[in-house]
């Protein structure tokens, strides 16, 4: 089965509101000529009201960095899929490694915020990925297995479809390291197999993983050459309108 590439730029803590829409709007000119790829970015939580209003009526897609799992209450700073939805988010980064590692993020928040974006129409992109240290212990498979497990727990299989998997070794992310072509199709490979025992083959080869960890315009294409590498969530390369449509071109 042919799955379409997705690839999602996550500007992370950059950008002022001018600097996210002119950076959007960049990409944004561009995409009509990229048809075989989904090309999305996640500004701040600040731009994405603005944003949204420059990209309309595009095929960009527009994501969230984080939500919380409640739809409303007394969760002073948190933002809620009704709310991004209102923005006009389609999609939501849920379980990144620096929401892990700074912010207390565990395999149970991640499983209530899929619930919640899933509960809402909104297509979790869901991150998961293992230390250096645990790569070195040769427990990588152990660490996304219960990660994939965990955030994916009790969410049925007609639900699935439309959820992101992203893979980002911790030790890639912002290092300038990237894990090559073979270690990245191993793991999600052994994913997709994972996806299959979850549920079934169908949702197996539906479900579209991504991978993350110093994604760039030299390195993107053979990483998407792999079987089952159906895109990238791409941190710093995003910053830029260049390099990000470099690697939107060169996905294919």
């Amino acid at each position: 089965m042919s799955r379409k590439p997705i690839i999602v730029g996550n500007w992370k803590l950059n950008k002022t509101v001018a600097e996210a829409v002119e950076l959007a709007t960049a990409i944004k000119n561009v995409l009509g000529g990229l048809g075989h790829v989904d090309a999305g970015v996640a500004p701040t939580f600040a731009a994405l009201s603005e944003v949204a209003k420059r990209i309309e009526g595009s095929r960009l897609i527009l994501a969230a960095q984080d939500c919380y799992h409640e739809d409303s209450g007394a969760f002073t700073g948190e933002l809620s899929p009704p709310l991004l939805k209102d923005v006009g988010c389609t999609h939501v980064i849920i379980g990144h490694s620096e929401r892990r590692q700074y912010f207390g993020e565990t395999d149970e928040s991640v499983n209530r915020k899929v619930h919640a974006a899933l509960r809402h129409g909104m297509i979790p992109i869901m991150c998961i990925g293992e230390q250096l240290s645990e790569r070195e212990a040769g427990r990588t498979f152990e660490v996304v297995e219960r990660q994939l497990v965990g955030g994916l727990r009790d969410v049925p299989a007609n639900q699935t479809r439309g959820i992101v998997i992203a893979y980002e070794p911790v030790w890639a992310i912002g290092t300038g390291k990237v894990a090559t072509t073979a270690q990245a199709q191993e793991v999600h490979g052994f994913l997709r197999q994972k996806l299959g025992e979850l549920y079934d083959s169908a949702v197996a080869e539906v479900v579209r993983i991504q991978y993350g960890g110093s994604v760039k315009p030299d390195n993107v294409s053979g990483l998407m050459a792999q079987p089952d590498i159906d895109g990238a969530l791409v941190g710093g390369a995003s910053l830029k309108a260049d390099s990000f449509v470099a690697i939107l071109k060169n996905s294919g």
